[in-house]
């Protein structure tokens, strides 16, 4: 088969190469601008669907704020529900908590500090500093916590001297804009979970598969440098796995608090379950890209059936998101994961090395992965990947391999034997049967 290829390669002019690697080049870059629209168009949509909470909980707030806590500006109620909605999807409830906690510290490091020191330029410095300390110690991390207490702060050292009986209100007014922001996002325009989700989502299954193909390919062209290219694409899906998990939370957050969307917690739990196996399947595939571009450095041989086993698997991450997504059965994503394995095991019959061998060990783990992430327990995702792997292994043996085997297995069998033998030629009867038979006298 490779020495008929190899002629047909001869045999097709490079304008013909030229053309095929360019229909290819055009597919690509189609299928990948047609991915970007989409992921445009959800963003779109999630943005818009803020905005209009945004604008809805600043002006409930204001119009609360008006009637419960009397006339007056109230500019904060307004500016504490948008902070709510506009903060990071999934951490809502406790931006509220933060911004209440945040206006407390600076209300009470900023009286107690202009008691003692009195008002100026200096002494507004020194409250802040203060309040920023309280706050990053009570906290940990900046966050809305540490800015409202500098805030406040603020507030409180300048504008308490001429205006007095100022902290009272604000503190209202962050409680009255932090609930209706959470009212906003729970009741009254809560957002898809499922679209938050996967808006987050898209990018890691997007660079995963593609990096998986291009692994696939660096062993098929025996390209070291494009599998350290895919290595680094790889290593650059940290960011969007940051934004994966932040999505898990808001969408986790939704489902939780907003009674429009309880109908989904079963659709969204199956989702997280199988986004949450994601960064396992993005650590082992890096090991894969780097044993696969070091394999190619040594020069040890490439099975044809390792680049297809891994282009399966990147299948069935794609399949494993379709399914996700459409609350489908996940047996399709199943079947790809044992045909890669089973694709794998040949490879590994076919005859690999050190590192190829690490790429089959570290591709059968990942497919393990993605079979837990369909929901299999982890014991029952491993056999199923063992058996798989030896089904495609005992269909593909190396003749010198099974020939070893078997040269081995006649060996131990003659050497039994002997043994066998020498013990039935040193064994003796006893007893009277084997007292010698005399001839009568006479």
């Amino acid at each position: 088969m490779p020495d008929e290829r190899a002629t047909a390669d001869r045999v097709r002019s490079p304008l013909d190469r030229a053309a095929e690697e360019g229909g290819r080049a055009v597919a690509r870059v189609r299928s990948e601008s047609g991915q970007a629209g989409r992921l445009r168009k959800r963003q779109l949509e999630i943005t818009l669907v803020i905005a209009v909470q945004a604008g809805l909980a600043a002006a409930l707030a204001a119009l609360l704020a008006q009637h419960l806590l009397g006339p007056g500006a109230h500019v904060f109620a307004p500016a504490a529900a948008v902070g709510t909605i506009a903060t990071a999807i999934g951490q809502r409830a406790r931006r509220t908590f933060e911004l209440l906690a945040g206006v407390g510290v600076g209300i009470a490091v900023g009286d107690l500090l202009r008691a003692l020191l009195g008002t100026g330029a200096w002494q507004t410095g020194a409250v802040v500093a203060l309040a920023v300390a309280v706050a990053l110690l009570v906290a940990g991390r900046g966050g809305a916590l540490v800015g409202q207490a500098g805030g406040t702060a603020v507030l409180i050292a300048t504008l308490a001297p001429m205006q007095p009986g100022l902290e009272v209100p604000r503190i209202f007014d962050a409680l009255v804009g932090g609930l209706v922001g959470i009212l906003v996002v729970a009741l009254l325009f809560p957002v898809n979970p499922l679209r938050v989700l996967d808006h987050a989502a898209e990018p890691v299954y997007g660079g995963l598969t593609t990096q998986l193909d291009a692994v696939a390919r660096a062993l098929t062209d025996r390209d070291a440098d494009a599998a350290i290219r895919a290595l680094d694409g790889l290593r650059g899906l940290e960011s969007d796995v940051g934004r994966l998990n932040d999505a898990l939370s808001g969408a986790e957050e939704v489902v939780t608090i907003a009674p429009a969307r309880w109908r989904r917690r079963a659709q969204f739990h199956r989702y997280a379950d199988g986004t949450r196996h994601l960064e396992r399947v993005i650590l082992y595939s890096r090991s894969m890209a780097r044993r696969c571009a070091t394999l190619l450095q040594y020069g040890e041989p490439v099975p044809a059936e390792l680049p297809a086993a891994l282009t399966r698997f990147s299948e069935a991450i794609r399949q494993l998101h379709r399914e996700c997504r459409s609350e489908a059965d996940p047996e399709s994503a199943r079947r790809l994961v044992r045909e890669s394995a089973e694709q794998a095991g040949r490879a590994w019959a076919q005859g690999v090395r050190v590192f190829g061998d690490a790429v089959i060990t570290d591709l059968r783990t990942a497919e393990s992965e993605v079979l837990r992430a369909t929901g299999c327990p982890a014991g029952e995702a491993n056999r199923i990947v063992r058996r798989a792997a030896g089904a495609g292994e005992a269909a593909l043996r190396p003749p010198a391999r099974a020939e070893l085997i078997t040269r081995r297995h006649t060996a131990r069998a003659r050497r039994r034997t002997r043994i066998e033998r020498r013990a039935h030629g040193r064994r003796r009867p006893t007893g009277p049967a084997a007292a010698p038979v005399r001839a009568p006298a006479g």
